[in-house]
């Protein structure tokens, strides 16, 4: 058994005095709706709603980014993936990390304001696939919520990170994890859920944040009668996957909130579940308000390589062939990058992005035209992207004024093996279909890429060795910050691709950089290791 009894750490008596002067926060919905109009906070995983990840801010430029210095490292005291994104308020970071801690930081200083544990002792029945990660709070009112290993949404009180409500969404035992970051939409807390590898059947849910009460919840596998089941063996829908795991983005004026969903199970092995397998590794269109699937577009029917479409979905205003058009964009794990209408899913545009094998291209009809011979086979088919994908959880950046898509790119192939999964699984057991095994003599590499959403064709790229994990972040100054597999934080001309800035942060980078402001000086927030580092420019002298 392991105690469910969250504990709240109060840092040393320094910090005592930045918790009496916190202000009781209230955020609204339109706060996090705005965005970036108030330069000092980052209210959401993206930063707002497009996905963008884009900041207004350009006190940090092309021109001074080379002077930028370390101003403060915290210490976790967790040394696993840091891969989340903060809420940043006036001042105050909440950042959560990896083992479900979580910690408020004075912006100023790095010192810890209080620390959120929920375990004194890990539990060793977790059924997590990827990492013990957490990607970041959600803020409403004067709460922020968060995830839990263990599939469960927790609400803590801003000001002293005590738990408000411990709401259990699914069971462990059934292989459900959280790690995504919630999205306030409409007054209502939108959350995704892990585990496609153990058996299961993913959702959607949506929560009051103020009583923890469901509100509906979407099954992203359609059950028997259902529209869509008949792309299943019936007997698989239960366990049938299409998780989660990563933040959606939403549209106000069309009020849909748009989510990626991820493999279908058994990973590998698509003998046993015969049909295109909706709706895994496809965008869902989903009416907030109750629910409701409006539109769909799978992007690998019949996954067999295990290619989620969990990518950050990003919205903009394109114009396509002469014709302006309100777009969704993805790069997806599969290699291509797609532009979508995102008030009906029509595909616009589907064209790889980095090399890919197994398909020469995504027909008139948005369905890829597959090359033969890709499929796993017992003795292991070779196809480009790995397993991994092209891209993966890493979030993408776009700038809306000059209209490029950033994204970090693994440049990667692998041997696909196909293998019969378990008998008699149940929901909740691990179940694979398979392995993989890596290309000899192949050297996989990274880059941080340009692209032009209209073409998919590469502007420019910064190449690096090993396949990197970290997000990007583009900002008004005219500079995108990245990093690489070697733990090198860079900031790079967003027009040219010049590097123009390099920090070695001693461990791999998993997360994506944060900017604010705080006293009217812009931070950059990176996440590395056990350690977060914020970056500024040198102070003005006073006069």
């Amino acid at each position: 058994m392991h105690s469910r009894s969250a504990r709240t750490v109060t840092a040393a008596a320094c910090a005592f005095a930045a918790i009496a002067s916190l202000q009781a926060q209230q955020i609204t919905t339109k706060d996090v709706s705005d965005g970036f109009a108030n330069a000092q906070r980052w209210l959401s995983y993206s930063g707002d709603y497009t996905g963008q990840r884009f900041s207004p801010l350009k006190q940090i430029t092309a021109a001074n980014v080379d002077q930028l210095a370390a101003q403060w490292t915290f210490q976790t005291g967790v040394n696993n993936k840091f891969e989340a994104t903060p809420v940043v308020i006036d001042g105050m970071i909440y950042a959560t990390g990896p083992l479900n801690y979580a910690w408020a930081i004075d912006g100023r200083t790095g010192r810890r304001v209080w620390e959120y544990r929920r375990w004194q002792t890990m539990p060793t029945n977790l059924k997590v696939c990827c990492g013990l990660v957490n990607r970041g709070f959600a803020v409403y009112g004067d709460r922020l919520f968060m995830a839990t290993l263990d599939a469960h949404l927790v609400a803590l009180e801003m000001k002293t990170g005590k738990v408000i409500f411990d709401v259990e969404m699914e069971t462990e035992e059934r292989g459900f994890a959280g790690t995504g970051a919630p999205l306030i939409v409409k007054d209502k807390l939108i959350v995704g859920i892990a585990g496609g590898e153990f058996a299961n059947r993913g959702f959607i849910d949506a929560y009051d944040p103020m009583t923890g009460n469901r509100l509906w919840r979407f099954f992203t596998i359609p059950a028997p009668g259902e529209k869509g089941s008949d792309t299943w063996t019936n007997e698989w829908w239960e366990r049938g996957g299409a998780p989660t795991w990563l933040t959606g983005s939403y549209d106000p004026a069309l009020n849909l909130l748009y989510w990626g969903t991820g493999n279908p199970n058994p990973d590998w092995n698509g003998d046993v579940r015969s049909g295109d397998n909706l709706y895994t590794g496809s965008l869902l269109a989903l009416d907030p308000d109750n629910g409701t699937l409006k539109w769909h577009y799978q992007f690998t029917p019949h996954d067999t390589h295990d290619w989620d479409a969990n990518e950050v979905p990003v919205l903009a205003d394109l114009t396509i062939a002469g014709r302006a058009r309100k777009v969704v964009m993805m790069a997806n794990r599969n290699g291509f990058f797609y532009v979508l209408d995102r008030a009906t899913g029509e595909l616009l545009l589907g064209k790889p992005f980095a090399n890919t094998t197994w398909a020469k291209e995504v027909g008139k009809d948005g369905r890829p035209i597959l090359i033969p011979g890709h499929d796993p086979t017992p003795d292991g088919a070779e196809t480009c992207p790995d397993w991994y994908g092209s891209t993966n959880f890493m979030s993408p950046s776009y700038d809306p004024v000059n209209k490029v898509f950033f994204v970090s790119v693994r440049e990667t192939c692998a041997r696909f093996l196909l293998r019969r999964p378990p008998e008699n699984v149940k929901v909740g057991d691990r179940s694979m279909g398979g392995t993989v095994a890596p290309v000899v003599g192949y050297k996989a590499w990274g880059a941080l890429r340009a692209i032009d959403p209209t073409t998919a064709q590469q502007k420019w790229q910064i190449k690096y060795d090993g396949a990197g994990w970290a997000g990007v972040l583009a900002t008004a100054g005219g500079v995108v910050f990245s990093g690489d597999h070697e733990g090198n934080f860079f900031a790079a001309d967003s027009a040219t691709g010049q590097k123009l800035f390099n920090y070695q942060t001693g461990s791999q980078i998993f997360a994506p950089p944060t900017t604010y402001m705080i006293d009217d000086r812009q931070y950059v927030f990176m996440g590395s290791g056990a350690t977060i580092t914020a970056f500024a420019l040198p102070k003005k002298p006073t006069s």
